[in-house]
């Protein structure tokens, strides 16, 4: 795909889910990818993944949680790269409760990660695509960060921020032809969904006008477009994929 093939992406939490597809769709499509997360084992067993495919891909071992692992991470990225064309921010946690309930340790952590991690990062490598003057920042979102979810006001506050981030940093960085996009998945199938009730996940899908949960490649198909040369005149869009949940 034109403007993928040849770059270098970062992708952290590229271990399993919607960030190994990612990984692996932009690999597929020849870029080489720097696979960021937390569990070593399950990033090396990704880039294996793609070396049988011919790809080329390193591990980081990387906590966007760290300022520090973000700094070293992206470091090491460039020191064997040469660059960073694309970034994929999408690493994320979750820790649900009610908001009368919930701790602040649990509303930093998810703030942390989902939004603090994604500011440092980009701060990280803008350096690098402003110099080549392109590059191309992906930022997963979600729809609860545009509906909101009860039990998740951590959650659903740190989607919203990233999606706000998202415009601002559009804004600043346009003139570069760099562009910043979100991707906003509704009720995929992941490792994290698949701890509820089977109840709920009924409940969930009979919710989608598409009638039928999203996998993770959906996701990934958007992410890699996104990432394309083709993508060149969209920037500051958040792009819906969740079967038709919410519309307009």
């Amino acid at each position: 795909m034109a403007g993928v093939e040849g770059r270098v992406a970062l992708v952290t939490g590229a271990s399993q889910g919607i960030g190994r597809a990612c990984a692996v769709e932009l690999a597929r499509a020849g870029a080489k990818v720097a696979l960021c997360a937390r569990n070593l084992e399950k990033l090396q067993g990704v880039a294996a993944e793609i070396a049988a495919r011919a790809g080329e891909a390193e591990v980081y071992r990387m906590d966007v949680a760290s300022e520090d692992d973000i700094k070293a991470g992206v470091k090491a990225a460039l020191a064997r790269f040469g660059k960073i064309d694309i970034l994929v921010n999408n690493a994320g946690i979750t820790r649900d409760q009610l908001v009368m309930r919930m701790k602040r340790a649990d509303w930093d952590e998810v703030i942390n990660t989902n939004l603090t991690g994604p500011f440092l990062l980009i701060q990280a490598v803008i350096g690098s695509m402003l110099k080549q003057r392109w590059g191309r920042i992906i930022n997963i979102t979600s729809i609860f960060g545009q509906i909101g979810q009860a039990g998740q006001a951590n959650y659903a506050s740190s989607k919203a921020g990233l999606i706000g981030l998202t415009m601002a940093v559009a804004r600043e960085v346009a003139s570069r032809n760099i562009t910043v996009n979100a991707v906003a998945p509704g009720w995929i199938q992941t490792a994290m969904t698949s701890v509820l009730s089977e109840e709920l996940k009924d409940a969930m899908r009979k919710s989608v006008p598409l009638g039928r949960t999203g996998t993770d490649l959906d996701v990934a198909n958007a992410v890699k477009f996104l990432a394309s040369e083709e993508a060149g005149y969209i920037t500051g869009e958040v792009l819906k994929v969740n079967g038709g949940i919410l519309m307009g």
